[in-house]
């Protein structure tokens, strides 16, 4: 597909930034018969033409997407152009028989893309690594509501809101308060001053570590698939599709279509199945 077309021109300068924006915002919006015409020629005739018109007719709504999460420091460039690699993987998944405008069907991806970027640039320490976590992370800023660090009592009602623990809930608040510290740093002088990095070891590749990570990942992974067999067949599809797919994981809209129901319902189904699992695992 990138090789149909062009993006326009982006880096992390402040003019080139504007002029991007500018550039995509100019680009004409489609109808939804325009947009389904595109969409079918590229589905059944490989129409990278088509696929091209389809992104680029797309992209101020990563550029607004991209706005959202400005506030984790991280170059908006750098975000933009992970987005648009989200937008491309809609664009070749997008089916326009199901009824879902592309700009509904991309946000999953565009939004799938910048979070992985987040992720892994913005600390060098992981800090989320479970889906929960990463729900975790994405919303803890927006449901804080001051400066001031939780009380037991807010971080006690957040966790009940978002699904997790409530001791989660302050171990995130407290990643996120702390400042990064620099492994290898330099001193005022310019002369090389004492960091983690003289002192720091790594456990991971030590034969006892391997083998404790070894059965504590045997012992989830079969909780887990006692808990996946309690549940009813399509139950168990819904929660596989969402959530334990490496890659291509299914939307709410995706796995309405396929059963023909709403994407509320899809919800509805996943949350029971979620707390019958729970049941299972404890």
């Amino acid at each position: 597909m990138s090789h149909a077309f062009a993006l326009p021109a982006l880096n992390n300068s402040a003019s080139s930034l504007d002029s991007y924006i500018h550039t995509v915002n100019n680009y004409p919006m489609l109808s939804p018969d325009e947009e389904t015409a595109l969409a079918r020629r590229l589905r059944d005739h490989n129409d990278l033409d088509a696929a091209g018109h389809l992104v680029l007719s797309h992209l101020r709504v990563v550029v607004s997407i991209a706005r959202k999460y400005i506030g984790y420091g991280l170059p908006q460039a750098d975000l933009i152009q992970e987005g648009n690699i989200g937008l491309m993987k809609a664009v070749k998944r997008f089916d326009p028989e199901r009824g879902v405008r592309l700009v509904s069907f991309a946000m999953h991806w565009i939004k799938a893309e910048m979070h992985e970027y987040i992720l892994r640039n913005w600390r060098m320490v992981k800090i989320a690594t479970t889906k929960g976590q990463r729900k975790l992370f994405f919303n803890l800023r927006s449901h804080k509501t001051a400066a001031h660090s939780l009380t037991p009592a807010e971080a006690e009602a957040m966790a009940q809101e978002l699904g997790v623990k409530r001791e989660e809930v302050l171990e995130m608040e407290a990643r996120f308060s702390g400042q990064d510290i620099a492994l290898d740093p330099v001193g005022d002088d310019g002369e090389e001053a004492y960091g983690p990095l003289a002192y720091l070891t790594n456990s991971e590749d030590e034969p006892a570590q391997i083998l404790v990570q070894a059965e504590s990942e045997q012992r989830a992974n079969s909780g887990l698939l006692s808990a996946l067999n309690s549940l009813d067949a399509r139950s168990r599809h819904i929660v596989e599709a969402r959530w334990l797919q490496e890659d291509d994981s299914a939307t709410l809209h995706e796995l309405a279509a396929q059963y023909n129901i709403s994407a509320e319902r899809v919800r509805q189904i996943e949350q029971k199945a979620f707390q019958k699992m729970k049941v299972a695992l404890s």
